[in-house]
């Protein structure tokens, strides 16, 4: 498994370049890897976004899709494709150190 190094810390990546450890995510790596794919800087919504992921994930062990994220977390579809454009449920996992939403192509 490739790993890099991410905010001074070795990080494992899958193929894709997502986090396989989600333990290992810290903000600063999550503001690094939303540089990276230029989204900067992260506002307190992207944040709203990026905490709900983490909780959601903690708790239902599986990255939230795009609809549960716009249906539980109340952040609109549409403000989600502002804050995360083009492949919003992809990029926002990415940010957030969690694997893909499944049927996230």
């Amino acid at each position: 498994m490739p790993t890099a190094n991410i905010a001074g810390r070795d990080i494992a990546l899958n193929d894709e370049g997502f986090m396989t450890e989600p333990t290992q995510w810290t903000e600063e790596i999550g503001t690094f890897l939303a540089r990276q794919i230029g989204i900067d800087p992260l506002t307190e919504e992207h944040w709203k976004v990026i905490r709900f992921l983490r909780s959601d994930f903690d708790a239902q062990g599986e990255t939230a899709t795009l609809r549960r994220v716009s249906t539980v977390a109340g952040i609109g579809t549409k403000d989600l494709y502002t804050l995360f454009p083009g492949k919003p449920a992809r990029k926002m996992a990415y940010v957030s150190g969690l694997p893909k939403p499944k049927g996230c192509v």
